[in-house]
């Protein structure tokens, strides 16, 4: 029992009395402390940690590194406000970022404190650079909930419902899913219906594009839809921008997901796995679009904060040092052969995919893909919860188990998260509810 004898119960009494039920819980607890792979909650319970806080500790909770990085900054100064007294931290931070983009060209950095703020800021410099104002998404797609990212999110409950008008000038296209019938041709072709029926391509400024959907359901895009789109982008005078906010920091065994294609896009967005717990962003490109607006255009009052550059700059080491690239592989690996053999013994498993350590397992009633079963994931989240394991869902039609393990993690303790999966789905389907 945690010294403050409070319960997970009576936390979630006073969380209702003083929180908007829009925000929401994916479990009923209230952690006490966490440590790598680990969290114990007010009452002492221990979880295997197969969240990451979606995908940001991808360095693991309380890296000592980070740590130290952090606590080293505090006494210094927590915050100047970069755009009135800067500080080298920050310039450090940009200038690696740059170096760790691809693209053989001239880039800059800058930093926002959260992902949404990122993707808002990649719209303006888009728009200013192109003088454009049109914008392309894609169906499924997540890039945030402030109202221009909310209006590129591609998915109307429960980020939209009750919002609107949504902003102008956004259109979505399909994104390619072979097992929700969508090939990389039809994709292709719905953008140039938007082209033929609702946008001039030469009024849009900007495709956004998540190299594997996270909301949508951890589906890896296709390299050949990414070069299409590079193409397509080039032939257009339209601006590539990435969004790797959950893709990034070496979740999908490589700094960034873009990588995997060999596509190098105008600007990619980040945040997440990038402060390791800390709150921060960045937009990172082309030199020549990041400059094209006045001084003054860009910033925010905590933006870039030090001790969030601190600890990015920490992440950055720990993942170099301790090759988390190479260990999002072989984690990636590890699960996804473990689900694809639970789905030799059980059907309602549909597919397993991924990209690294982002692993994703969807379910379908009695294998039929036209029949999703969110019970199914549902029910394993929260069973595994009771068994001390975290899950999380996704999908369109939230049937798919998302698993973002911090990279940290040990064979033993992975193999563990995933033994209680299994046996929870054996018992599901005992009771016929899989």
């Amino acid at each position: 029992m945690s010294a403050t004898t409070q319960t997970n119960a009576a936390l979630m009494s006073r969380r209702a009395e003083a929180i908007p039920r829009a925000i929401g819980n994916a479990h009923a607890i209230f952690a006490e402390k966490a440590l790598g792979s680990l969290i114990w909650d007010v009452e002492g319970k221990r979880y295997i940690d197969f969240c990451a806080g979606i995908a940001v500790v991808n360095t693991g909770h309380c890296h000592p590194r980070i740590v130290e990085a952090v606590q080293a900054q505090l006494p210094q100064f927590t915050h100047t406000c970069f755009q009135v007294v800067a500080y080298e931290s920050y310039v450090r931070l940009a200038e690696r970022l740059c170096e760790l983009a691809p693209g053989n060209f001239a880039k800059k950095a800058f930093f926002m404190t959260t992902g949404a703020e990122a993707v808002e800021n990649a719209i303006k410099l888009a728009r200013a650079y192109t003088g454009r104002s049109a914008l392309i998404a894609f169906n499924g797609a997540f890039h945030g909930r402030t109202m221009y990212s909310l209006a590129l999110t591609g998915k109307v409950d429960p980020y939209k419902t009750g919002f609107g008008p949504m902003a102008p000038e956004v259109y979505h296209a399909p994104f390619p899913s072979p097992i929700h019938g969508i090939s990389v041709e039809d994709a292709i072709a719905g953008i140039e219906k938007l082209f033929k029926n609702d946008v001039d391509p030469g009024r849009v400024a900007a495709i956004f594009v998540e190299p594997v959907q996270g909301e949508g359901g951890y589906i890896p895009a296709a390299p050949e839809f990414l070069r299409h789109l590079r193409a397509l982008c080039d032939r257009h005078g339209i601006l590539l921008v990435v969004d790797e906010i959950q893709t990034g920091v070496a979740r999908t065994g490589k700094m960034f997901a873009i990588e995997h294609s060999g596509v190098v896009p105008d600007l990619i967005t980040m945040a997440k796995g990038l402060g390791g717990g800390m709150p921060i962003s960045a937009v990172v490109g082309r030199a020549d679009v990041m400059d094209h607006s006045n001084p003054g255009a860009l910033g925010s009052t905590y933006a870039g904060n030090p001790l969030a550059c601190a600890a990015a700059l920490a992440v950055l080491d720990v993942v170099a040092e301790e090759k988390l690239c190479e260990r999002s592989l072989a984690i990636g690996e590890r699960m996804r052969a473990f689900f694809r053999d639970l789905a030799g013994q059980h059907k309602s498993i549909g597919d397993v995919r991924g990209l690294g350590a982002m692993t994703a397992v969807e379910f379908f009633h009695g294998g039929d893909r036209s029949k999703p079963a969110p019970e199914i994931a549902n029910a394993l989240k929260t069973e595994a919860a009771k068994r001390g394991l975290l899950l999380l869902t996704c999908g369109n039609n939230g049937n798919v188990l998302r698993l973002m393990v911090p990279l940290v993690i040990s064979d033993a303790v992975l193999d563990e998260g995933l033994r209680i999966i299994g046996e929870l789905l054996g018992e599901l389907v005992a009771q016929g509810k899989a």
